[in-house]
């Protein structure tokens, strides 16, 4: 029990929630020696775990603390009403949700079991006996009631503590499926931020080539009025439609996407394919992009994150039942009780004539220690082990991916930015290559080939920036995910 404590007051300082972290080293939670072998656990063993560095590999100098309140609702930064109605759509009416919510439920009740294990358990009975006896010689007819009332009692107190671990355990199974909803909240958030953004980058990208493809139908018909004029030749003329209808044919794989996302975007919601075409109609335009977030330090967004807290609960449960198990071996006491009441009477029940009654009661107690029970307790004792290391490798590697997806956005933000300011510059100059070839062509002073290749690199450029502005909001999103934000509290 002291090594409980030791722990709960340990994970209340490094991982309790709202708590900054005084050191940039996160150890983990429960020390490998002290959960597999049950001795005590010193301060020393705690160092063993996932260390945490002090500021992000990307380098976030000067990048302040992470707000927590502010980044549950991460997605107002992008200023869209839109996606701020989705996003609200999606966390009432999402079956992921839902299915969280119902899990919570049925933790919650298996706690209560465990609870009530804890309470005597205590029964009534009642049985009411007629005996009727005729008398020929006489004719007189006799009639005996008898009836009982009775409360049963039976308790096996908790001695030593075992079924109190497993309602410990059960506790943190509750904590645990609290915050894995937490988890899919911000998963969900996500994942809707992401799919609203790839169907406006798609859409930017069909008007892109929407565009394209109106200044090669205007350079086609320029080619028909020189054929006509005699100036050029009908190879002229099929090179600028071969171009058109290779644009044109990129059309429809961009409408199929918008279809898809925009069915990807109804099932997030909880809706049917088809319910949100009405509000996704009208194409917009990408949200800007979100002022600068503080990712404050590592340590901050492992606290923040609930799949983080989760594995913590998962171990802390695993534990209890590893504890519960080996208590196991240990005596039991079982209490019994009754509390009766007898009656004897003739006629009605509870007739002033009844003939007697009588109020007994008895108390029993008995001491059962394991013998031989064939190696099942002690099985029982490693797969509890067995189960305890898988939930502490399995903290470690939640510590480690969440490290690891912060990293990834943040330098996915940095160099997607220096793409982007790249490609803005690229952009500026072919399109206006492109309107200086047409007006060149259209003078004599170049041919057709060079119009066709600066369009087809105009056309490139611009779906690369469209392309590139979609995931450099997208990176922002997975930032926000990385960081635990986007859950909101029960």
């Amino acid at each position: 029990m002291n090594v409980y404590r030791a722990h709960d007051f340990l994970m209340g300082r490094l991982l309790g929630r709202g708590v900054h972290f005084a050191t940039p080293r996160l150890t983990i939670l429960l020390a490998m020696g002290g959960l597999l072998t049950g001795c005590a656990v010193n301060r020393d063993q705690w160092k063993n775990g996932v260390q945490v560095p002090a500021n992000w590999k990307a380098g976030t100098r000067g990048s302040g603390t992470l707000d927590t309140t502010a980044i549950r609702l991460w997605w107002k930064r992008f200023n869209d009403p839109v996606l701020d109605a989705l996003i609200a759509q999606s966390l009432t009416a999402s079956p992921d949700i839902k299915t969280a919510l119902a899990k919570i439920t049925e933790s919650r009740g298996e706690r209560s079991v465990q609870l009530a294990g804890l309470l005597p358990s205590v029964t009534g009975n009642t049985s009411d006996n007629i005996q009727r006896r005729d008398q020929q010689s006489t004719g007189l007819v006799t009639r005996t009631e008898t009836y009982n009332l009775s409360l049963d009692m039976s308790w096996q107190v908790d001695l030593f503590g075992r079924q109190l671990q497993n309602l410990k355990a059960a506790t943190k199974d509750v904590e645990q499926t609290v915050e894995n909803y937490y988890a899919a909240q911000v998963t969900l958030t996500a994942d809707v931020a992401s799919a609203y953004i790839t169907l406006r980058g798609t859409q930017a990208q069909l008007e892109v080539l929407q565009r394209n493809v109106e200044t090669r139908r205007e350079t086609t018909e320029i080619t028909h009025w020189k054929q006509e004029a005699g100036i050029t030749d009908s190879l002229e003329v099929q090179q600028a439609v071969s171009t058109l209808e290779q644009a044109r044919a990129s059309i429809p794989a961009l409408q199929q996407t918008i279809s898809e996302t925009t069915n990807q975007l109804a099932v997030l919601c909880g809706q049917t394919p088809g319910q949100l075409d009405s509000l996704l109609a009208r194409s917009r335009s990408l949200p800007p992009v979100p002022e600068k977030t503080a990712a404050g330090i590592p340590a901050e967004a492992l606290n923040n994150r609930p799949d983080v807290q989760a594995a913590v609960d998962g171990v802390l449960a695993a534990y209890h039942r590893k504890t519960a198990a080996e208590l196991a071996r240990l005596p039991t006491i079982d209490l019994g009780g009754s509390l009766g009441l007898e009656a004897l009477r003739n006629g009605t029940l509870f007739s002033p004539e009844a003939a007697a009654r009588t109020l007994a009661g008895n108390l029993m107690a008995s001491l059962a220690q394991p013998i031989f029970e064939g190696g099942s307790i002690t099985a029982n004792i490693r797969i509890s082990e067995s189960q305890a290391k898988q939930a502490v490798y399995g903290y470690e590697s939640t510590v480690l991916t969440a490290l690891s997806e912060v990293e990834n956005a943040l330098v996915a933000i940095r160099r997607i930015s220096e793409r982007l300011e790249v490609l803005r510059k690229a952009d500026d100059a072919a399109t206006e290559a492109s309107e200086l070839a047409t007006r060149q062509y259209e003078a004599g002073q170049v041919d057709l080939l060079t119009v066709l290749d600066v369009q087809r690199t105009q056309l490139s450029v611009e779906e690369s920036r469209a392309t590139t502005e979609a995931d450099h909001l997208n990176a922002y999103v997975q930032l926000y995910k990385s960081l635990g934000g986007g859950w909101q509290p029960l």
